[in-house]
């Protein structure tokens, strides 16, 4: 199996509720920075733990590093790093002391490795971690995850909350360290700006159901946002979002562009028509508001 991680017709639910994650079909290639986005309850953080091993699908199947995620055991579990929001720690402990402790566990930690993420992410080894601001929380838990070189990074919101420096802290060594070492990520986040830093695929989970999952490059070449100045009303088709008729002209989201979109799109307007980009915010919401909710 090429993926790190792959999911087929995936679907599970909680006993007292309905439906959390509905034929999700995915997959995260070796050396990957694959995003994992959507909107509060989505099914984010359930996938995250299924494929760690946490909880068990419904129905349908799902593999990580090769394993049925159903039957993981240490070998897998030393080959994958997990950051929660969530995620204890013991408190009693210093970060030097949780080191220690932890390192134990993990044949493959390597120690001048876990001092330079130390510096890089100005750590107070010598402070109990009940004394830790969130951000160094987060820091240090990432450190935890990646300190033995893991093969998968499983991040869950690893930037909320966090002021400026301590997430530029962390993205930085996100980028350095995984550039290096060629690991895969699958990170659920809400914080979007970041993510479009660092992610090569975007996948998008909206009320239970895998609703998009294409590269990064290609998503935010196929949007922009169209202004026709002083056209009237006129024919829309599929590729067009949220068309909007105002006393300058005609506004639209396209869904298809590409050359070939383009001088179709010329063609039918004239001269008065203009292209922008994106940003993956704005792709987003325009995602979210134009797919209806589902039950």
């Amino acid at each position: 199996m090429n993926a790190i991680v792959e999911t087929q017709h995936l679907s599970f639910a909680y006993v007292w509720g309905k439906d959390v994650l509905r034929d999700v079909n995915l997959k995260v290639k070796p050396g990957s920075f694959h995003a994992l986005l959507g909107r509060n309850g989505a099914g984010k953080s359930t996938l995250l733990k299924i494929l760690a091993g946490a909880l068990q699908p419904r129905e349908g199947a799902s593999w990580t590093l090769g394993a049925d995620s159903r039957r993981l055991g240490v070998n897998e579990w030393r080959a994958i790093g997990f950051l929660s929001e969530a995620q204890p720690l013991f408190n009693g402990l210093t970060g030097a002391e949780t080191l220690r402790f932890t390192r134990q566990f993990y044949p493959n930690w390597d120690s001048a490795f876990s001092d330079h993420l130390c510096k890089a992410m100005e750590l107070p080894l010598d402070r109990k971690l009940g004394s830790y601001s969130k951000g160094e929380r987060m820091k240090f838990l990432l450190l935890l995850a990646m300190a033995f070189h893991p093969r998968l990074l499983l991040l869950d919101e690893p930037f909320s909350g966090l002021d400026v420096v301590a997430k530029e802290q962390l993205i930085a060594c996100l980028l350095e360290t995984t550039g290096q070492e060629q690991w895969a990520v699958l990170c659920a986040s809400h914080d979007i700006a970041e993510v479009e830093r660092l992610a090569d695929n975007v996948a998008v989970i909206d009320h239970g159901l895998l609703t998009l999952d294409e590269p990064l490059e290609s998503l935010q070449g196929r949007y922009r946002r169209v202004q026709v100045f002083g056209a009237p009303a006129g024919e829309t088709d599929a590729g067009m979002l949220h068309v909007t008729q105002s006393e300058i002209g005609l506004s639209f989201v396209e869904t298809g562009f590409s050359a070939v979109r383009e001088a179709q799109l010329r063609t039918r307007y004239g001269p008065g028509v203009e292209f922008s980009s994106m940003p993956l915010r704005e792709i987003l919401v325009s995602v979210f508001t134009s797919t209806e909710a589902r039950p």
